[in-house]
């Protein structure tokens, strides 16, 4: 893929590791200026820093001021935002179990740090009267599950979310876009107090069972890689998708049934 984007400035969120990291990487690759906010950094966040087009802002995007502080770090010229960061803990005690500040901070990540930092960003964008706004969503948008029920329902709103603002702002030469990935090999499923591991003590089971179980769901047999992802996201984020918003593009190995 020819996605091309020297000269132009990417903003990722949740860009320490994962998908996040993935697109820093692939949209440096393709030529961008990347500002990649996250809390912490990582070894390979840091490897990337020092090829010297990654400036990595440390922020809190769960916070009210995060947002801005990291279109600040981009001194006043934004592209591309790639609105990645999120959580999805697993509710094994049930529906009851999840608390009023449970919801709470699901929803201040995975929503309200989107809309903060898309908020913040468009100014600049409608100046610039272009712009591409790629959000990271999910399949439990349209397959909302009883184990990350407040995740599910942040993901949708997200959805929805986007949709709506790319009819304000398509006229402005602002595209927005979702991705919604299936199971991917990403800490968030893998790592230890992730999703795998946190359903396998509630269920008595191994963790690789659980890992098991949700590949076979898929048509393909397995999670997609965090680049696998993140080349979507390029697509989205250049040209090559010029005439592409308001859309919700689907990698999932075939996790949701089609007929």
């Amino acid at each position: 893929m020819n996605a091309r984007l020297e000269g132009r400035t990417a903003v990722v969120t949740g860009a320490s590791k994962g998908i996040g990291l993935a697109a820093v990487g692939a949209l440096a690759r393709a030529g961008a200026t990347v500002f990649a906010g996250s809390r912490t950094s990582t070894r390979e966040l840091d490897a990337l820093v020092e090829q010297g087009t990654v400036t990595w802002v440390p922020v809190d995007l769960g916070t009210a001021t995060g947002a801005e502080q990291l279109v600040e770090a981009a001194q006043g010229r934004v592209d591309v935002l790639v609105n990645n960061v999120g959580a999805a803990p697993a509710r094994t005690g049930g529906f009851l179990s999840v608390t009023d500040d449970d919801w709470q901070q699901v929803l201040d990540i995975n929503l309200l740090s989107t809309v903060r930092v898309t908020r913040a960003v468009l100014p600049l964008m409608a100046q610039a009267r272009q712009g591409s706004i790629v959000t990271v969503a999910s399949v439990n948008a349209t397959l909302p599950d009883p184990m990350v029920i407040d995740y599910s329902a942040s993901k949708a709103a997200v959805v929805a979310f986007s949709k709506a603002l790319s009819k304000e702002v398509g006229p402005q030469g602002i595209r927005v876009n979702t991705v919604s990935p299936g199971p991917v090999q990403t800490d968030l499923w893998l790592a230890e107090g992730g999703v795998a591991e946190t359903i396998s003590a509630a269920a008595g089971v191994k963790p690789r069972d659980v890992v098991a179980q949700a590949a076979a769901s898929t048509v393909t047999g397995r999670f997609s890689s965090p680049e696998e992802v993140a080349e979507v996201i390029l697509f989205l984020a250049g040209d090559l998708s010029r005439n592409i918003t308001g859309s919700d593009v689907i990698i999932d190995g075939g996790f949701i049934p089609t007929w």
